[in-house]
């Protein structure tokens, strides 16, 4: 089959898929990452060909080569959305299209094929279709999707790969925090820095998140949830969490957060959160926040409120900021109130239970 936009997907049902009984026990408390559906989505690509092959089969480990480029240049990518059960019945996604530019984004900057949008998109569609019984009946449950695609060819040479492997594959999701959402313990690590002009920061790439362990190792032992990186240049601008990107209240009701400018990866959850925000009528400013700025605001009221903003955790408020510095409160510490209500308003929509203004809702059954 030749690499283009439309693919006829071969479906191959999973011959011993986990039981009804077994699976409704696992789904009782999913966790998150930890459980996995019967199937995943393969397709390939090899230089000359293009896309092809693309498959719907039974999860299974896939066989490498020692000499598989990933393993010695790590070109690799990745995605992550939900789909979620709508009060009809049906099932739906969360800006799929948007996923997709990104990941095609991601694939330009680390040298590699782009797939096609629309073959992106109903990849996810027929993970959803063969494996919507693993999505978790509980009110906050969802089926988390992780699409990504790594360099399978042999060879040793420092060079793009000519053959990649696509995947697609589920796994069912509980509430992300348990016993509620509560204000994180954040720590801005003084040593460590995300990204730097030029580099990978804006490409969702394992390289990216594994340069961050350390960090978040160093943000634990401070007894803190997560880390907080200040800009590679001037070291002292903030610019993301370890996997989220963060945005400041004011005392206004405006949102300020720091602007993209190819350190910070472009987050969807953001995105949404300034789109919504906009249209309530508050300002929305994209521009640098320095920690001088974030610890002076936090004393005198002028950041009322500030929350980290991703794909798993949706919006997660952040009460303490700890650093070699010392350590500072937003406000009382708490959940803020606009950090809350965007929370709402945004689960609302993404479940189907509010108004979605935006057509950001994607129905797929």
């Amino acid at each position: 089959m030749s690499g283009g936009d439309n693919l006829d997907f071969e479906i191959r049902p999973n011959p011993a898929p986990v039981g009804d009984a077994d699976r409704s026990a696992l789904l009782t408390n999913p966790g998150f990452g930890k459980i996995f559906t019967d199937h995943m989505v393969t397709i390939r690509y090899a230089e000359g060909k293009g896309w092809y092959e693309p498959r719907v089969e039974a999860r299974a480990p896939i066989p490498m080569d020692p000499a598989a480029a990933v393993l010695h240049y790590a070109q690799e990518i990745f995605e992550g959305l939900k789909a979620y059960t709508l009060p009809d019945g049906g099932v739906a996604m969360f800006r799929p299209d948007a996923n997709a530019t990104r990941f095609a984004q991601s694939a330009q900057r680390m040298a590699m094929p782009s797939l096609p949008v629309d073959t992106f998109i109903e990849s996810l569609h027929q993970m959803i279709k063969i494996d919507r019984s693993w999505i978790p009946p509980s009110e906050d449950g969802s089926l988390y999707l992780r699409p990504f695609a790594y360099a399978s060819e042999v060879f040793l040479g420092v060079r793009p790969a000519m053959e990649y492997l696509y995947l697609v594959i589920a796994s069912p999701a509980g509430a992300y925090f348990s016993g509620g959402v509560k204000p994180v313990t954040v720590w801005v690590t003084p040593d460590y820095t995300r990204a730097a002009p030029g580099g990978t920061g804006a490409a969702k790439c394992g390289g990216n998140y594994a340069a961050g362990l350390s960090a978040q190792a160093e943000a634990i032992e401070h007894g803190c949830d997560q880390v907080v990186y200040l800009d590679a240049v001037e070291r002292k601008y903030i610019d993301e969490l370890g996997g989220m990107n963060i945005i400041f209240v004011m005392d206004d009701g405006s949102l300020v957060t720091p602007p993209l400018t190819g350190t910070i990866l472009p987050g969807i959850t953001r995105d949404s959160v300034l789109k919504l925000a906009e249209r309530a009528g508050r300002k929305v400013e994209e521009r640098p926040v320095s920690i001088d700025e974030w610890r002076e605001g936090a004393r005198s009221g002028r950041i009322r409120e500030t929350f980290a903003c991703g794909t798993a955790a949706v919006i997660t408020p952040i009460g303490t900021v700890r650093s070699t510095e010392g350590e500072f409160t937003v406000a009382d510490g708490g959940s803020g109130e606009v950090t809350m209500g965007l929370r709402e308003e945004l689960t609302a929509i993404q479940r189907g239970r509010a108004e979605d203004p935006f057509g950001w809702v994607h129905r797929v059954l």
